[in-house]
């Protein structure tokens, strides 16, 4: 089965799109992200506790930590681009706006299948690692920032989650196209003769 088209198959349009540069949409993407993080800091807060610091270590670590946090932005969307990459070997678009960092492939269209396993690739990818670290490293420090990236991964996949439970729920057709521009996925389906 082929992985994506060059140009939108005759008889196809438009069926929905979700454009993560749009203010109402930021606005509710923010809320759920926000609200995500903070119920699974639970985790690391209420049951594993940070350890103690003398305030230089604390401060060595809370660098460390905001460093960990936009290296692990910049290899998430990495993580989608390999995806596409390995998938329809096209040119890969990467951006960030005041509102989202992304990678998209603009120039094509793709399936379902492909669009699926680079919407989950970053979510699955470090989803295991921070689980590990937490699981490895239960009781000190790095166990404890481990969780907190787990908290903050989880939310800032908002928009690919919700992308896939539209796949999940409303374009369920292995026919669904989707054009990614990164900040705006545009769905398509074949448009019945009778409209």
């Amino acid at each position: 089965m082929r992985s994506f088209e060059r140009e939108l198959p005759e008889g196809y349009g438009e069926v929905y799109s979700f454009d993560a540069g749009d203010k109402k949409t930021i606005r509710k993407m923010n809320a759920i992200a926000l609200a995500a993080s903070l119920a699974l800091l639970t985790i690391p807060i209420l049951v594993m506790r940070m350890p103690p610091l003398p305030p230089v270590k604390l401060l060595l670590f809370l660098v460390l930590f905001i460093a960990s946090l936009f290296i692990y932005l910049v290899l998430h969307e990495l993580v989608h681009g390999a995806a596409y990459k390995l998938l329809t070997g096209e040119k890969l678009k990467f951006g960030l706006t005041p509102s989202v960092a992304y990678c998209g492939v603009p120039d094509i269209y793709v399936y379902r299948r492909t669009a699926l396993i680079s919407l989950l690739a970053p979510f699955t990818v470090f989803s295991v690692i921070f689980l590990l670290g937490m699981l490895l490293m239960w009781g000190n420090i790095w166990g404890y920032a481990s969780g907190v990236l787990f908290a903050c991964h989880a939310g800032g996949c908002a928009g690919d989650l919700y992308d896939t439970y539209l796949y999940l729920t409303r374009f369920r057709d292995p026919r669904t196209l989707m054009r990614d521009t990164g900040p705006k996925q545009t769905f398509y389906l074949p448009v019945p003769e009778d409209e």
